[in-house]
């Protein structure tokens, strides 16, 4: 069994370690993070919580901590730094500063806070609530502090709620390339008051082949640029060359070989408005291109990559605020790897491929650490083929997401599903997932969803981690409510560990194979195996070996399991059969074999004409303690009295069945409601439950409206 990976959550901070036999999950970072819910307050906690529109919801960790006027929050600083970012909150419509404080002494800068970039509305995503509670601001300190040292944040007059603390030790600005081109010498205003656009696109044309230079400083563009290709961008480090522009780089194709890195681009969305293209890159860089070393924020989307983008890699950049994605590569992604990333209060998907136009091929999404995606999953695959998502650290998803979709969810046409190899491997989830308000079911950790089509690809999900998931770990799902079926799965070495209801959530046909997969502190029971919608088939779990802490199975699919509710004594008047998945040997017209257990007693099946014996099957889900059995026709006086032959016959495994109760005629009659009892004998123990019928007085054809199995005599 793979060796799994540890999560560390002592002392408020979120790290991921592994033995050499894997690497480890998540970004190496160039910063130390402390929870605010960690440090030493005046202040009040608040959380933990899980519920949609809450501050603690969408904080790291599910808590953080609000201070008042002259309230503080005093950190210890974890390792040296001389820099810090800060996440936070305040009320909707305000602003402020806090104080700062190093080893009890004021120092002259303080920290301006402010609910701008804050509380997003999109009333056109089903089931979105207002969202995007919290913000990033950083402070250069102006002194080196040491491990041990103390750093305190005060509010002013203004109500905060601090989240977590993001200590760093900046360089100094890197020097000017030999033979760059500087934008200043093209007329930039390094101050930020005059506007530098034309003074980028002077130095780009001048730079064709060589680096376009973004000394230190402060720059503003007030139109996107284009025709941007064959050359270097580069800055002098992300804390100290910034560029303020919502539209960075707005083109439908080049070609290629475009280089940015190490400076900032900081923009002014406010709100999200999908039809504007408010995004750092927006379209294509062309092959062989590269983002690295950016601190990308306050942007509708980091990268929205379209086009020819064939082996680009994105790699060592912070993605902060976003009011949508992160980066999503829409289609014709080949080749493209994004890595080492650190991705914190985004939108929508953190990270998303989605197949639109065209399948994204053999591309990745390996190392990086995300955080807080507050509408969305962590990462998405929506579509693509030989895709793969490895090593990644993610946390704390919020409404409508999981840690990890992998999905056909097509959103438009033309639509590419799931193709070939999909490879899920090295991934640490923590506290991710969550209640769904569209579905009023919650959605995994880890999701596979054949939303609009069959997943029919291989998914290979290995070496996984998911820690204080509030609900299920691995959940499979045809999400659009067309019961498509999920294929080919193989989860292979998993560590699941203080789950809120289960480990495997079960709800679309299929199967999948289990092996060494572990779970301790299971909230409910181990698995939820219930077909969404009912009747839409089974989903059948292979045990591969290895597994543990996870083989019970939740007895009543009329209800949902809560977290830490653990499984319910069966109600003994329960019908076990109602709406579980039947089939049957042949149906005459729209009289399919769901309709005997869709819970109204005037629909029916009815079973191939003049073809007797006829069988009819129900899959129970598990095995049960049946006794009795009670068949119906519409109770209609237009159905007139009738016997049928029916042999009860039972099966463990859905191979090998056993008889029952041996043939035997059934009155059907109206006058007394059109039923009839059989009891089973005493320690009938079954999970297909099979009605065999050779003959019917009234029908040339097998005939139920509801079938009926109760575990009471």
């Amino acid at each position: 069994m793979p060796v799994a990976l540890v999560v560390a959550l002592s002392a408020g901070l979120l790290t991921a370690t592994a033995p050499t036999a894997h690497a480890a999950a998540g970004a190496t970072l160039p910063f130390t993070s402390v929870e605010a819910e960690s440090a030493t307050t005046t202040g009040s906690k608040i959380g933990p919580d899980h519920t949609q529109g809450t501050l603690a919801s969408e904080a790291s960790g599910r808590q953080a901590v609000r201070i008042a006027s002259g309230q503080r929050v005093e950190f210890t600083v974890p390792s040296a730094a001389n820099a810090v970012n800060l996440a936070y909150s305040v009320p909707d419509g305000q602003s402020g500063t806090l104080d700062v404080y190093v080893n009890g002494t004021r120092i002259s800068r303080t920290l301006p806070v402010t609910s701008k970039y804050s509380y997003v509305d999109t009333p056109w995503i089903p089931g979105a609530k207002t969202h995007h509670f919290y913000d990033n601001a950083r402070l250069v300190l102006g002194q080196n502090v040491q491990p041990g040292d103390k750093v305190a944040f005060q509010s002013t007059g203004t109500q905060v709620t601090l989240d977590v603390a993001d200590f760093e030790q900046v360089a100094a600005a890197a020097a000017q390339p030999a033979g760059s081109v500087s934008v200043v010498s093209k007329g930039a205003d390094p101050s930020g008051n005059g506007d530098s656009t034309q003074a980028f696109r002077d130095a780009i044309a001048s730079a064709q082949g060589g680096v376009v230079w973004i000394p230190p400083g402060d720059y503003r563009l007030t139109s996107s640029l284009s025709g941007v290709q064959n050359v270097t961008l580069q800055g002098a480090g992300s804390w100290h060359s910034v560029v303020h522009t919502s539209r960075f780089i707005d083109q439908s194709s080049s070609s290629g070989s475009v280089h940015i890195k190490n400076f900032a681009v900081v923009g002014e969305v406010t709100e999200r408005v999908d039809s504007n293209p408010d995004n750092f890159v927006n379209g294509s860089l062309g092959p062989n291109s590269s983002v690295s070393g950016m601190w990308l924020q306050h942007l509708k989307v980091g990268l929205w990559l379209l086009g020819n983008n064939d082996n680009l890699v994105v790699e060592n950049n912070r993605f902060l605020d976003m009011t949508a994605d992160g980066l999503n590569l829409n289609g014709n992604a080949r080749g493209v790897r994004v890595r080492n990333n650190f991705l914190r209060n985004q939108g929508d998907d953190a990270l998303a491929m989605w197949s639109l136009y065209a399948p994204d091929t053999d591309s990745s999404f390996e190392n990086n650490t995300i955080s807080q995606p507050n509408l969305a999953n962590g990462i998405a695959i929506y579509g693509g083929t030989d895709i793969a998502v490895k090593n990644n650290l993610i946390s704390d998803t919020n409404a409508l997401g999981s840690g990890i979709a992998i999905s056909n969810q097509k959103f438009l046409d033309p639509f590419h599903p799931l193709s070939g190899t999909i490879t899920v491997d090295g991934n640490t989830l923590v506290r991710t997932g969550a209640m769904n308000p569209n579905w009023n079911h919650p959605m995994g950790a880890l999701r596979v969803d054949s939303y609009d089509s069959a997943i029919n690809a291989t998914v290979n999900i290995t070496n996984t981690t998911v820690t204080d998931s509030p609900y299920s770990a691995f959940e499979f799902v045809s999400g659009g409510g067309q019961g498509y079926p999920v294929r080919n799965v193989t989860v292979d070495g998993a560590t699941v560990r203080n789950t809120g209801t289960v480990v495997v959530q079960a709800e679309a046909q299929g199967a999948a194979t289990f092996r060494n997969v572990t779970a301790t502190g299971v909230g409910a029971v181990g698995i939820y195996n219930c077909p969404y919608p009912a009747n839409s088939g089974t989903f059948s779990l292979t045990d591969g070996g290895g597994n543990s802490g996870w083989n019970s199975t939740w007895s009543d699919c009329s209800t949902w399991p809560q977290p830490g509710q653990g499984n319910p004594d069966p109600d003994p008047n329960r019908n076990l059969a109602k709406g579980r998945p039947a089939t049957a040997t042949g149906s005459q017209d729209v009289y399919t074999p769901g309709k005997a257990v869709d819970g109204d007693a005037n629909t029916y099946w009815e079973s191939t004409n003049n073809a007797f014996p006829q069988s009819w099957t129900v899959d129970l889900g598990s095995t049960q303690a049946v006794r009795r059995l009670v068949l119906k026709l519409p109770p209609s006086s237009a159905w007139g009295a009738r016997t049928q032959t029916i042999t009860v016959l039972g099966s463990t495994d859905g191979s090998a069945y056993a008889t029952v109760v041996g043939s035997a005629g059934y009155r059907f009659d109206p006058a007394t409601g059109n039923t009839a009892t059989i009891s089973l004998p005493g320690g009938t123990s079954l999970r297909y439950l099979r009605l065999s019928v050779s003959a019917n007085t009234g029908w040339p054809a097998g005939q139920f409206s509801e079938v009926e199995a109760y575990p009471t005599s």
